[in-house]
């Protein structure tokens, strides 16, 4: 039984081993990003993207440390892409990492092309001195009739709109080529991509195009099938001996779109033409967010070199904001309000750990507050002025200990808490002091309410500890009662070190006070707050998991 039992588990680990293997090229792949943000999310969309949504999603982009980004698509109709392309110009953006999208033909008449006149995609790509372009292609029967209009006279269509662009543009073009309907053309048709491919490739060195792009437009195709377009789009490509870049873009239907994408990257191709947010056209996209923080997750110590990591998922957050005007669902993995606690799986020595949050965990004013701490956070709160001496703040150091002898439960990190602390020691509040109080205080009977709510809560669960009334909870309880909806994992023991953010008086449990004091404060900081869902939020999001941060750097 028991070396039954042995051979299993060394089988096991033998076929694991096996079957992880291919993730090895994830870990070593130095991968080519062409950005889609400002193309992408707009897509589907009920409003579309204004000049200022489009500089804004180009800057949060930038911020990424993207070299490559789409910038425009054509039609004969004015757009606001049209401005913009202007705009990047006259504001002296370097043009080689800008790219636009055109069609490879003017018109098409009963399936057939118009091959004469010069698509409007790339004529208006004149003015502005862009030259990196992005021809659409379409293989399938449903757009073109290929016994009428053939292979050779696709290849020769293709190779005169190359040509053009390096004659007309800039000799330093970059052009790429797109299979946009891979879907319909790969089971039965496969020879035309293949096909294309092979002629692109045996183009002069100094007429090759920059690369292969396809996508999976309807998020139907499973991982497989995708990866192994990609493999022998490779092998095509390999075969001629053309080191060219091969991106994918896939799209959302079934939940497959984020495997999809890293599939293709194992099986072949180098690259993602995606947005860095999953906003896009019918359910979305699989966007570099993610993409960039699996590779990263797996080991691939380029990506955290080559691009900056820890502002992706705050541009994410940015670029759906700008374009839907709401945030992200709470529950989209990487960038949703509760997904931040995966960011324990990194490695803090290799990943920033508090940039990657976007939040800053409140400082503390407890009773280990030095005077000194208590006069910098005041100064940091409302400005410099001379009653803020450490003379005053130890008459607040003073009151605090004494609020705790008498067992009066305040909060002293927000800007009300601390106004009122320095009310109570004998100072004069200024205006900024003044309106913080007014403004909370206006809402006091609703924020009492708000705190009578969550106490029902907490007494509720109270109710399943060992020992009930004494105003702590387990953490076990309190895991399941608060917790659980922002930390997917309690057992982990990464995340039960961040916990102790939360146990001020490190007890090992949660006392009511403790958690009453970050309630507080989210209710003096942000006090449009209205429900009590959204109180929990905040307090958890902006409040106790940023400390929680602080703390794992610390034990770090």
């Amino acid at each position: 039984m028991g070396s039954r039992i042995k051979r299993t588990v060394a089988k096991y680990k033998k076929d694991l081993s096996k079957s992880l293997e291919k993730y090895q090229v994830l870990r070593d792949l130095d991968i080519f990003v062409l950005d889609n943000s400002i193309r992408e999310s707009t897509v589907g969309q009920l409003r579309g993207h204004t000049l200022e949504n489009k500089w804004q999603i180009y800057d949060e982009v930038k911020k990424c440390g993207f070299k490559h980004t789409i910038v425009a698509s054509f039609s004969h109709m004015t757009r606001v892409d049209d401005i913009f392309i202007m705009q990047l110009k006259e504001r002296g953006e370097d043009p080689d990492g800008l790219w636009a999208f055109s069609e490879i033909t003017e018109g098409i008449t009963k399936k057939v092309p118009d091959t004469e006149n010069v698509p409007v995609g790339i004529r208006k790509l004149q003015a502005p001195g862009l030259y990196n372009v992005i021809f659409e292609v379409d293989l399938g029967d449903g757009v073109y009739d290929f016994k009428k209009f053939t292979m050779k006279n696709m290849c020769a269509l293709l190779n005169k709109w190359n040509n053009w662009c390096f004659e007309n543009l800039s000799p330093k073009a970059k052009v790429m080529f797109s299979f946009r309907d891979l879907p319909d053309t790969m089971p039965e048709h496969a020879d035309r991509a293949f096909k294309v491919v092979s002629f692109l490739a045996s183009l002069p060195a100094n007429r090759r195009p920059f690369g292969i792009m396809f996508e999976e437009p309807r998020g139907k195709s499973l991982p497989e099938e995708c990866g192994m377009w990609a493999r022998y789009i490779r092998k095509v490509m390999d075969h001629n001996k053309w080191k060219g870049h091969l991106l994918v873009h896939v799209h959302e239907k079934f939940g497959y779109c984020d495997a999809t994408a890293l599939q293709v990257l194992m099986d072949g191709a180098d690259g993602i033409w995606a947005s860095v947010c999953a906003e896009g056209a019918s359910m979305g996209n699989a966007p570099s967010c993610i993409t960039l923080l699996n590779l990263i997750r797996l080991g691939n110590k380029k990506v955290l070199k080559k691009f900056d990591c820890t502002y992706l998922r705050k541009a994410a957050i940015n670029v759906t904001e700008i374009t839907t005007g709401q945030e992200s669902h709470i529950k989209q993995p990487i960038f949703g309000a509760r997904a931040i606690d995966f960011v324990y799986d990194l490695t803090p020595e290799e990943f920033d750990l508090a940039r990657f949050f976007g939040e800053k965990a409140p400082v503390r004013i407890t009773t280990m507050a030095s005077k000194e701490m208590i006069q910098k956070r005041m100064v940091e709160l409302f400005g410099e002025d001379p009653q803020f001496t450490l003379e005053m703040t130890y008459k607040m150091k003073e009151l605090i200990l004494e609020d705790l002898r008498t067992g009066r439960k305040e909060e002293y990190m927000s800007m009300v808490g601390l106004a009122l602390l320095f009310d109570r020691a004998g100072g004069k509040l200024n205006e900024k002091m003044r309106d913080a109080i007014d403004n909370f205080q206006l809402r006091d009977p609703h924020a009492k309410n708000l705190m009578a709510q969550v106490r029902k809560i907490w007494d509720e669960w109270d109710l399943r500890d060992e020992v009930q009334g004494d105003e702590m909870l387990q953490f076990d309880t309190f895991y399941d009662g608060f917790m659980a909806p922002y930390f997917s994992c309690y057992r982990c023991n990464d995340t039960r070190k961040a916990l102790q953010a939360i146990d001020m008086d490190e007890d090992g449990m949660v006392d009511w006070n403790e958690f009453e004091t970050y309630l507080k404060w989210a209710l003096n900081e942000y006090p449009n707050i209205v429900t009590v869902e959204e109180l929990l939020d905040i307090t958890f999001r902006k409040g106790i998991i940023p400390a929680m941060q602080d703390e794992f750097l610390k034990q770090e």
